[in-house]
């Protein structure tokens, strides 16, 4: 459960377009948010999170003087800002465009025109990454659980920790690609592996695969997380044995409950 209420939250909202700025704060009001501190670009963007630390960074794409990618790299590299929640509202549909911010562990990407659901589920997870939440299981201590995390990008493994720490978990390797996470495996046991798809030398449907032909892991649960989430890639993924497969952004709320799905049962 949540102890913070979405009035208890402070917003950045980096945004150049005066009328765009005025739409998503009576937005944000009607989800009881308040404390909403404006930014007009990059820089002033940057000199705001200097001063003080929202919960949370709401940031459009386009800047007169740069993206809003270059001021999530700029949040996500800088060691007292890396934990403040970043949510994308962007008019772009181009797969390339987003693969970045989803990449980087965004907490949501919201269309522009949003709809109060949108937002309202990206709040949600917002209050999910700041609140611990622990997981409780059946048949084991979530403390105990060892976790294989697989991605080669550091920023997403770092969400991706994040969220699997809020949930209670504690014991977590880190892998920089398939090939890595196969010599670990080599010589380690867990309880859960979750990798990315996309990574280079050996993909994450190559490491589910390697996993389920292997004697000692072949039991081990896989939860595949993939920004690419259309029927037909999704059915390939499936085919590989995995358990459960989760988008990115990677939402606390669903992982949550596919972690208790996959992990509430013997094997």
């Amino acid at each position: 459960m949540h102890q913070l209420d979405p009035s208890d939250l402070s917003i950045l909202l980096v945004e150049p377009s005066v009328t765009q700025r005025k739409v998503i704060a009576r937005h944000l009001e009607k989800e009881d948010i308040v404390h909403i501190r404006e930014a007009t670009d990059v820089e002033s963007a940057k000199t705001a999170l200097e001063k003080s630390h929202p919960d949370l960074v709401i940031s459009a794409l386009h800047f007169p003087d740069g993206t809003g990618l270059e001021l999530l790299k700029f949040i996500k590299n800088t060691e007292n800002l890396a934990d403040i929640p970043f949510m994308l509202v962007s008019s772009e549909w181009r797969k390339c465009q987003l693969e970045e911010f989803k990449q980087a562990g965004v907490v949501a990407i919201l269309p522009k025109p949003f709809t109060p659901e949108h937002l309202g589920t990206a709040i949600n997870s917002t209050l999910d990454l700041l609140v611990p939440d622990e997981l409780e299981l059946d048949l084991f201590d979530v403390h105990d659980v060892r976790v294989l995390v697989v991605d080669d990008s550091r920023l997403a493994r770092n969400h991706i920790k994040r969220v699997l720490a809020n949930l209670g978990v504690q014991r977590i390797t880190e892998a920089e690609n398939g090939a890595e996470a196969q010599n670990i495996l080599e010589h380690e046991m867990f309880d859960l592996v979750v990798t990315d798809y996309n990574m280079p030398e050996v993909d994450g449907r190559e490491l589910t695969e390697f996993i389920r032909s292997s004697g000692q892991h072949s039991h081990v649960p896989v939860l595949m997380v993939s920004s690419e989430a259309n029927d037909t890639h999704l059915a390939n993924i499936a085919q590989s044995g995995v358990n459960a497969i989760c988008d990115k952004p990677f939402e606390p709320s669903m992982v949550k409950q596919i972690l208790f799905n996959i992990l509430n049962h013997d094997h």
